[in-house]
Protein backbone atom coordinates (compact mmCIF):
# COMPACT_ATOMS: atom_id res chain seq x y z
CA UNK A 1 0.00 0.00 0.00
CA UNK A 2 1.67 3.43 -1.03
CA UNK A 3 0.45 7.26 0.72
CA UNK A 4 0.69 10.89 -0.55
CA UNK A 5 3.53 12.80 0.24
CA UNK A 6 1.23 14.78 2.84
CA UNK A 7 0.71 11.44 4.90
CA UNK A 8 4.22 10.33 4.73
CA UNK A 9 5.13 13.80 5.91
CA UNK A 10 2.45 13.09 8.95
CA UNK A 11 4.17 9.86 10.36
CA UNK A 12 7.69 11.96 9.58
CA UNK A 13 6.57 13.77 12.41
CA UNK A 14 4.97 11.75 14.69
CA UNK A 15 8.64 10.03 14.67
CA UNK A 16 10.43 13.65 15.28
CA UNK A 17 11.57 14.38 11.60
CA UNK A 18 11.57 17.69 10.63
CA UNK A 19 9.32 18.66 7.79
CA UNK A 20 7.97 21.79 6.00
CA UNK A 21 4.79 22.91 7.19
CA UNK A 22 2.31 22.09 5.00
CA UNK A 23 -1.09 21.80 4.26
CA UNK A 24 -3.22 19.32 1.97
CA UNK A 25 -6.41 21.14 -0.11
CA UNK A 26 -8.56 20.00 -2.48
CA UNK A 27 -9.68 23.00 -4.21
CA UNK A 28 -8.34 25.81 -5.07
CA UNK A 29 -9.54 28.13 -2.79
CA UNK A 30 -8.51 25.71 -0.14
CA UNK A 31 -4.79 26.52 -1.24
CA UNK A 32 -5.27 29.77 -1.57
CA UNK A 33 -6.74 29.79 2.21
CA UNK A 34 -3.46 27.34 3.19
CA UNK A 35 -0.85 29.83 1.62
CA UNK A 36 -2.78 32.63 3.54
CA UNK A 37 -2.27 30.69 6.50
CA UNK A 38 1.33 29.58 6.18
CA UNK A 39 2.15 33.00 5.67
CA UNK A 40 5.74 34.01 4.23
CA UNK A 41 6.52 35.27 0.33
CA UNK A 42 7.15 31.37 -0.82
CA UNK A 43 4.60 28.85 -1.38
CA UNK A 44 5.32 25.29 -3.20
CA UNK A 45 2.20 24.16 -4.70
CA UNK A 46 2.46 20.46 -4.96
CA UNK A 47 0.59 17.62 -6.76
CA UNK A 48 -0.41 15.02 -4.91
CA UNK A 49 -0.36 11.62 -6.58
CA UNK A 50 1.21 7.84 -6.04
CA UNK A 51 4.16 8.34 -8.42
CA UNK A 52 7.30 10.51 -8.48
CA UNK A 53 8.86 12.71 -11.03
CA UNK A 54 6.21 15.31 -9.96
CA UNK A 55 8.18 18.16 -10.67
CA UNK A 56 9.35 17.04 -14.05
CA UNK A 57 5.93 16.43 -15.59
CA UNK A 58 4.70 20.12 -14.28
CA UNK A 59 3.08 19.06 -10.88
CA UNK A 60 5.30 21.05 -8.67
CA UNK A 61 5.41 24.94 -8.76
CA UNK A 62 7.17 27.52 -6.82
CA UNK A 63 4.60 30.49 -6.19
CA UNK A 64 5.90 33.78 -5.09
CA UNK A 65 2.33 35.51 -4.64
CA UNK A 66 -0.72 34.72 -3.65
CA UNK A 67 -1.66 34.80 -7.39
CA UNK A 68 0.36 32.39 -8.41
CA UNK A 69 -0.61 30.46 -5.38
CA UNK A 70 -3.88 30.60 -6.79
CA UNK A 71 -2.92 30.03 -10.51
CA UNK A 72 -0.89 27.36 -10.18
CA UNK A 73 -3.52 25.47 -8.12
CA UNK A 74 -6.09 25.57 -11.00
CA UNK A 75 -3.18 24.34 -13.29
CA UNK A 76 -2.42 21.31 -11.16
CA UNK A 77 -5.69 20.27 -10.13
CA UNK A 78 -7.59 18.09 -12.05
CA UNK A 79 -4.46 17.82 -14.65
CA UNK A 80 -3.89 14.31 -15.85
CA UNK A 81 -0.32 14.17 -14.27
CA UNK A 82 2.21 12.14 -16.49
CA UNK A 83 5.57 11.42 -15.21
CA UNK A 84 7.67 7.99 -15.63
CA UNK A 85 5.87 6.17 -13.12
CA UNK A 86 1.88 6.61 -14.04
CA UNK A 87 2.65 5.53 -17.92
CA UNK A 88 1.79 7.49 -20.64
CA UNK A 89 -1.46 7.51 -19.35
CA UNK A 90 -0.92 9.44 -16.08
CA UNK A 91 -2.88 10.15 -13.39
CA UNK A 92 -5.43 12.50 -12.43
CA UNK A 93 -4.46 14.84 -9.46
CA UNK A 94 -6.99 15.43 -6.77
CA UNK A 95 -5.37 16.71 -3.92
CA UNK A 96 -2.49 19.07 -3.66
CA UNK A 97 -0.05 20.36 -1.01
CA UNK A 98 0.32 23.54 -0.39
CA UNK A 99 3.93 23.99 1.83
CA UNK A 100 6.50 26.60 2.81
CA UNK A 101 9.31 27.39 0.99
CA UNK A 102 12.44 26.45 2.19
CA UNK A 103 16.19 27.65 1.86
CA UNK A 104 17.93 24.98 -0.01
CA UNK A 105 21.76 25.00 0.16
CA UNK A 106 22.50 20.93 -0.71
CA UNK A 107 19.71 18.12 -1.17
CA UNK A 108 20.67 14.42 -0.40
CA UNK A 109 19.00 11.19 -0.40
CA UNK A 110 18.29 8.44 2.43
CA UNK A 111 15.61 5.62 2.64
CA UNK A 112 15.24 2.48 4.86
CA UNK A 113 14.39 -0.71 2.83
CA UNK A 114 13.38 -4.31 2.39
CA UNK A 115 16.38 -5.35 0.97
CA UNK A 116 15.68 -8.87 -0.48
CA UNK A 117 19.34 -9.66 -1.80
CA UNK A 118 20.69 -9.55 1.55
CA UNK A 119 17.27 -10.34 3.66
CA UNK A 120 18.03 -7.31 5.79
CA UNK A 121 17.00 -3.78 6.55
CA UNK A 122 19.46 -1.46 4.71
CA UNK A 123 19.38 2.21 5.74
CA UNK A 124 20.75 3.91 1.87
CA UNK A 125 22.33 8.00 1.51
CA UNK A 126 23.47 9.51 -1.51
CA UNK A 127 24.83 12.98 -1.73
CA UNK A 128 22.63 12.68 -5.02
CA UNK A 129 19.51 14.11 -3.43
CA UNK A 130 16.59 15.46 -5.45
CA UNK A 131 17.50 12.92 -9.18
CA UNK A 132 16.05 9.44 -9.61
CA UNK A 133 17.74 7.37 -7.64
CA UNK A 134 17.39 4.32 -10.43
CA UNK A 135 19.32 6.42 -12.20
CA UNK A 136 21.79 7.49 -9.87
CA UNK A 137 22.61 3.46 -9.06
CA UNK A 138 22.41 2.90 -13.10
CA UNK A 139 25.46 5.77 -13.96
CA UNK A 140 27.36 6.48 -10.57
CA UNK A 141 26.61 3.44 -8.35
CA UNK A 142 29.21 4.69 -6.41
CA UNK A 143 27.66 7.36 -4.98
CA UNK A 144 25.03 5.09 -3.16
CA UNK A 145 26.21 4.19 0.86
CA UNK A 146 24.36 1.54 2.43
CA UNK A 147 24.00 0.20 6.41
CA UNK A 148 22.60 -3.36 6.80
CA UNK A 149 20.61 -3.25 10.05
CA UNK A 150 20.59 -5.81 12.62
CA UNK A 151 16.93 -5.54 13.63
CA UNK A 152 17.68 -6.59 17.43
CA UNK A 153 20.07 -3.92 17.50
CA UNK A 154 18.69 -0.76 15.54
CA UNK A 155 20.22 1.62 13.92
CA UNK A 156 23.19 2.25 15.93
CA UNK A 157 25.14 5.98 16.12
CA UNK A 158 27.87 4.72 14.29
CA UNK A 159 26.28 3.59 11.46
CA UNK A 160 24.06 6.84 11.05
CA UNK A 161 27.27 8.81 11.11
CA UNK A 162 28.99 6.63 8.97
CA UNK A 163 26.12 8.09 6.09
CA UNK A 164 25.86 11.20 7.17
CA UNK A 165 29.44 11.81 7.16
CA UNK A 166 29.42 9.71 4.09
CA UNK A 167 27.41 11.75 1.83
CA UNK A 168 28.87 14.90 2.90
CA UNK A 169 26.92 16.28 5.41
CA UNK A 170 28.98 19.30 6.70
CA UNK A 171 29.93 18.61 10.72
CA UNK A 172 28.03 21.70 12.29
CA UNK A 173 24.77 19.38 10.89
CA UNK A 174 26.25 15.97 11.37
CA UNK A 175 24.26 15.89 14.65
CA UNK A 176 20.86 16.37 12.97
CA UNK A 177 21.52 14.25 10.06
CA UNK A 178 22.54 11.18 12.31
CA UNK A 179 19.38 12.00 14.58
CA UNK A 180 16.81 12.38 11.28
CA UNK A 181 18.42 8.87 10.38
CA UNK A 182 17.50 6.92 13.57
CA UNK A 183 14.05 8.50 13.68
CA UNK A 184 13.45 7.44 9.62
CA UNK A 185 14.52 3.86 11.14
CA UNK A 186 12.51 3.97 13.91
CA UNK A 187 9.49 5.18 11.66
CA UNK A 188 10.13 2.31 9.39
CA UNK A 189 10.36 -0.42 11.92
CA UNK A 190 7.11 0.35 13.98
CA UNK A 191 4.99 1.02 10.68
CA UNK A 192 5.43 -1.81 9.29
CA UNK A 193 6.72 -0.22 5.79
CA UNK A 194 8.54 -1.63 3.13
CA UNK A 195 10.28 1.24 1.84
CA UNK A 196 10.38 4.94 3.78
CA UNK A 197 12.55 7.64 1.61
CA UNK A 198 13.15 11.18 1.79
CA UNK A 199 14.04 12.47 -1.31
CA UNK A 200 15.33 15.04 -0.82
CA UNK A 201 16.81 15.63 2.75
CA UNK A 202 17.78 18.94 2.49
CA UNK A 203 20.54 20.91 4.42
CA UNK A 204 19.20 24.67 4.86
CA UNK A 205 21.04 27.61 4.99
CA UNK A 206 20.87 27.70 8.47
CA UNK A 207 21.78 24.37 8.78
CA UNK A 208 18.84 22.33 9.87
CA UNK A 209 18.20 19.11 8.24
CA UNK A 210 14.87 18.90 7.05
CA UNK A 211 12.74 16.20 5.14
CA UNK A 212 11.49 18.41 1.59
CA UNK A 213 9.94 15.04 -0.12
CA UNK A 214 9.04 11.85 1.19
CA UNK A 215 7.14 8.46 0.07
CA UNK A 216 6.01 5.21 1.59
CA UNK A 217 5.03 1.69 0.90
CA UNK A 218 3.64 -0.73 3.33
CA UNK A 219 3.63 -4.31 3.67
CA UNK A 220 0.05 -5.17 3.01
CA UNK A 221 -0.05 -8.19 5.52
CA UNK A 222 1.20 -5.90 8.09
CA UNK A 223 -1.73 -3.69 7.70
CA UNK A 224 -4.20 -5.34 10.32
CA UNK A 225 -1.94 -3.74 13.05
CA UNK A 226 -2.07 -0.43 11.81
CA UNK A 227 -5.95 1.09 11.56
CA UNK A 228 -4.32 4.45 11.19
CA UNK A 229 -2.29 3.86 8.16
CA UNK A 230 -5.16 2.00 6.53
CA UNK A 231 -7.20 4.95 6.61
CA UNK A 232 -4.49 6.78 4.45
CA UNK A 233 -5.49 4.73 1.46
CA UNK A 234 -6.98 6.64 -1.68
CA UNK A 235 -9.01 4.38 -3.35
CA UNK A 236 -8.74 6.92 -6.39
CA UNK A 237 -4.70 5.86 -7.10
CA UNK A 238 -5.27 2.29 -6.96
CA UNK A 239 -6.45 0.20 -10.30
CA UNK A 240 -10.17 -0.59 -9.84
CA UNK A 241 -9.81 -3.90 -11.55
CA UNK A 242 -7.14 -4.52 -8.67
CA UNK A 243 -9.44 -3.06 -5.69
CA UNK A 244 -12.71 -5.06 -7.18
CA UNK A 245 -10.13 -8.75 -7.00
CA UNK A 246 -9.23 -7.31 -3.20
CA UNK A 247 -12.92 -7.82 -2.33
CA UNK A 248 -13.09 -11.60 -3.61
CA UNK A 249 -10.02 -12.21 -2.03
CA UNK A 250 -7.64 -12.35 -5.17
CA UNK A 251 -4.62 -11.78 -5.47
CA UNK A 252 -4.73 -9.42 -8.68
CA UNK A 253 -2.17 -7.36 -10.34
CA UNK A 254 -2.64 -5.66 -14.11
CA UNK A 255 -0.14 -6.18 -16.42
CA UNK A 256 0.21 -4.83 -20.35
CA UNK A 257 -0.04 -8.08 -21.99
CA UNK A 258 -2.89 -10.04 -23.61
CA UNK A 259 -2.90 -13.48 -22.38
CA UNK A 260 -4.77 -13.67 -18.95
CA UNK A 261 -3.76 -15.60 -16.36
CA UNK A 262 -5.31 -17.88 -13.34
CA UNK A 263 -3.65 -19.45 -11.04
CA UNK A 264 -3.52 -21.27 -7.89
CA UNK A 265 -0.48 -20.35 -5.63
CA UNK A 266 1.93 -17.01 -6.28
CA UNK A 267 4.84 -18.94 -7.19
CA UNK A 268 3.38 -21.04 -9.74
CA UNK A 269 1.42 -17.47 -11.22
CA UNK A 270 5.12 -16.32 -11.53
CA UNK A 271 6.10 -19.87 -12.84
CA UNK A 272 3.58 -18.97 -15.94
CA UNK A 273 4.12 -15.77 -16.48
CA UNK A 274 7.54 -16.50 -17.29
CA UNK A 275 6.43 -19.65 -19.36
CA UNK A 276 4.07 -17.42 -21.53
CA UNK A 277 7.15 -15.05 -22.14
CA UNK A 278 9.54 -17.69 -22.53
CA UNK A 279 7.02 -18.90 -25.52
CA UNK A 280 6.90 -15.57 -26.98
CA UNK A 281 3.80 -13.57 -25.52
CA UNK A 282 3.06 -11.69 -22.67
CA UNK A 283 0.60 -11.62 -19.39
CA UNK A 284 -2.14 -9.38 -19.11
CA UNK A 285 -2.41 -10.30 -15.39
CA UNK A 286 -0.74 -11.90 -12.49
CA UNK A 287 -3.80 -13.67 -10.58
CA UNK A 288 -3.90 -15.77 -7.94
CA UNK A 289 -6.75 -17.37 -6.82
CA UNK A 290 -4.97 -19.09 -3.91
CA UNK A 291 -5.99 -22.42 -1.86
CA UNK A 292 -9.53 -21.86 -1.38
CA UNK A 293 -10.73 -20.95 -4.49
CA UNK A 294 -14.87 -21.52 -4.63
CA UNK A 295 -16.60 -21.44 -8.00
CA UNK A 296 -17.67 -17.68 -7.27
CA UNK A 297 -14.26 -16.70 -6.75
CA UNK A 298 -13.24 -18.09 -10.34
CA UNK A 299 -15.70 -16.57 -11.96
CA UNK A 300 -14.86 -13.37 -10.47
CA UNK A 301 -11.61 -13.88 -11.47
CA UNK A 302 -12.48 -14.21 -14.94
CA UNK A 303 -15.20 -11.33 -15.28
CA UNK A 304 -11.98 -9.23 -14.10
CA UNK A 305 -9.40 -10.26 -16.69
CA UNK A 306 -11.91 -9.90 -19.51
CA UNK A 307 -12.88 -6.47 -18.50
CA UNK A 308 -9.49 -5.61 -19.71
CA UNK A 309 -10.25 -5.47 -23.93
CA UNK A 310 -6.05 -6.63 -24.48
CA UNK A 311 -6.89 -10.01 -23.23
CA UNK A 312 -7.38 -12.22 -25.93
CA UNK A 313 -6.92 -15.67 -24.26
CA UNK A 314 -7.18 -16.96 -20.96
CA UNK A 315 -4.64 -19.88 -19.38
CA UNK A 316 -5.79 -21.57 -16.41
CA UNK A 317 -2.61 -23.27 -14.44
CA UNK A 318 -3.67 -25.26 -11.23
CA UNK A 319 -1.71 -27.74 -9.29
CA UNK A 320 -4.01 -29.37 -7.00
CA UNK A 321 -2.75 -29.85 -3.71
CA UNK A 322 -5.30 -28.14 -0.70
CA UNK A 323 -7.18 -26.79 -3.79
CA UNK A 324 -8.79 -30.09 -5.68
CA UNK A 325 -9.09 -30.23 -9.81
CA UNK A 326 -12.43 -31.36 -9.92
CA UNK A 327 -13.32 -27.99 -7.74
CA UNK A 328 -11.25 -25.60 -10.09
CA UNK A 329 -12.94 -27.26 -13.06
CA UNK A 330 -16.24 -26.92 -12.14
CA UNK A 331 -15.50 -22.84 -11.09
CA UNK A 332 -14.00 -23.00 -14.68
CA UNK A 333 -16.78 -24.15 -16.64
CA UNK A 334 -19.20 -22.38 -14.25
CA UNK A 335 -17.72 -18.92 -15.68
CA UNK A 336 -17.05 -20.10 -18.79
CA UNK A 337 -20.88 -20.26 -19.51
CA UNK A 338 -21.74 -17.22 -17.01
CA UNK A 339 -19.41 -14.66 -18.55
CA UNK A 340 -19.91 -16.04 -22.34
CA UNK A 341 -16.51 -16.19 -22.49
CA UNK A 342 -15.68 -15.67 -26.36
CA UNK A 343 -11.74 -16.13 -26.49
CA UNK A 344 -9.58 -19.52 -26.21
CA UNK A 345 -9.24 -21.11 -22.91
CA UNK A 346 -6.56 -23.50 -22.34
CA UNK A 347 -6.44 -25.60 -18.93
CA UNK A 348 -3.67 -27.54 -17.26
CA UNK A 349 -4.23 -29.20 -14.36
CA UNK A 350 -2.10 -31.80 -11.87
CA UNK A 351 -2.47 -32.91 -8.62
CA UNK A 352 -5.67 -34.18 -6.54
CA UNK A 353 -8.78 -35.01 -8.52
CA UNK A 354 -6.73 -34.40 -11.55
CA UNK A 355 -8.43 -37.34 -13.70
CA UNK A 356 -12.23 -36.09 -12.42
CA UNK A 357 -11.65 -32.33 -13.44
CA UNK A 358 -10.58 -33.47 -16.80
CA UNK A 359 -13.78 -35.28 -16.74
CA UNK A 360 -15.78 -32.33 -15.87
CA UNK A 361 -13.83 -29.88 -18.23
CA UNK A 362 -14.56 -32.63 -21.61
CA UNK A 363 -18.17 -33.44 -20.50
CA UNK A 364 -18.78 -29.48 -20.17
CA UNK A 365 -19.48 -28.84 -23.63
CA UNK A 366 -17.21 -25.25 -24.32
CA UNK A 367 -14.36 -25.73 -26.18
CA UNK A 368 -11.61 -25.74 -23.76
CA UNK A 369 -8.43 -26.64 -24.81
CA UNK A 370 -6.10 -28.69 -22.31
CA UNK A 371 -2.94 -28.93 -21.61
CA UNK A 372 -0.48 -31.47 -19.95
CA UNK A 373 2.46 -29.72 -18.98
CA UNK A 374 3.09 -25.94 -18.87
CA UNK A 375 5.00 -26.11 -21.66
CA UNK A 376 2.24 -27.71 -23.86
CA UNK A 377 -0.52 -25.11 -21.98
CA UNK A 378 1.99 -22.34 -23.43
CA UNK A 379 2.57 -22.92 -26.39
CA UNK A 380 -1.56 -23.98 -27.49
CA UNK A 381 -2.55 -20.44 -25.57
CA UNK A 382 0.07 -18.86 -27.46
CA UNK A 383 -0.68 -20.45 -30.93
CA UNK A 384 -4.77 -19.76 -30.22
CA UNK A 385 -4.17 -16.19 -29.07
CA UNK A 386 -1.97 -15.37 -32.59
Amino acid sequence: MKIHEYQAKELLRKYGVVTPRGIPCFSVDEAVKAAEELGGKVWVVKAQIHAGGRGKGGGVKVARSIDEVRQYASDILGMQLVTHQTGPEGQKVRRLLIEEGADIQKEYYVAALTDRGTQSVAMMASSEGGMDIEEVAHSTPEKILKEFVDPLVGLTDAQAENLARGIGVPEASVAMAIDALKRLYTCYMETDASLAEINPLILEGNGNIKALDAKFNFDANALYRHPEIVEFRDLDEEDADEIEASKFDLAYISLDGNIGCLVNGAGLAMATMDTIKLFGAEPANFLDVGGGATTEKVTEAFKIMLKNSKVKGILVNIFGGIMRCDTIAEGVVAAAKEVHLSVPLVVRMKGTNEDLGKKILAESGLPIITADTMADAATKIVAAVK
